[in-house]
């Protein structure tokens, strides 16, 4: 059916082929390679996501926990200038009472108007 020589024509073409085919592989890189190192990449920029991720949300959470403690300070500080400041009204108001009382005069501060002094 084929000769020798036909045969052997037939293998220098697919070697051809086949070297043809490698050139054209490696000038524009193999698929397969390709794809693998897509999937690669894939699964190493979803891990830096996750990461970047979770770094964000410990980063959110201290500072939220950074602001809470701070919030937490004013809210004392300004409990303690309250009541320093009722404290020196109540003062300043016996301090009061105690000069009519010396002068002989009464003192017509009533419980009620107390009440809106140490409110206002």
């Amino acid at each position: 059916m084929f000769g020798l020589l036909d045969t052997l024509k037939m293998g220098a073409g697919i070697a051809g082929g086949l070297m043809l085919y490698h050139l054209y592989a490696v000038s524009i890189g193999y698929p397969s390679a390709a794809r693998q190192a897509r999937a690669g990449y894939v699964l190493v920029a979803e891990k830096s996501a996750a990461e970047a991720r979770a770094t964000e949300m410990e980063r959110q959470r201290n500072a939220a926990g950074a602001a809470g403690e701070e919030h937490r300070k004013r809210l004392a500080a300004a409990s303690a200038a309250e009541q320093a400041a009722r404290d020196t009204l109540e003062t300043e108001i016996q301090s009061y009472e105690l000069q009519l009382s010396e002068k002989n005069r009464a003192c017509a501060v009533t419980a009620a108007d107390r009440q809106w002094l140490l409110r206002h």
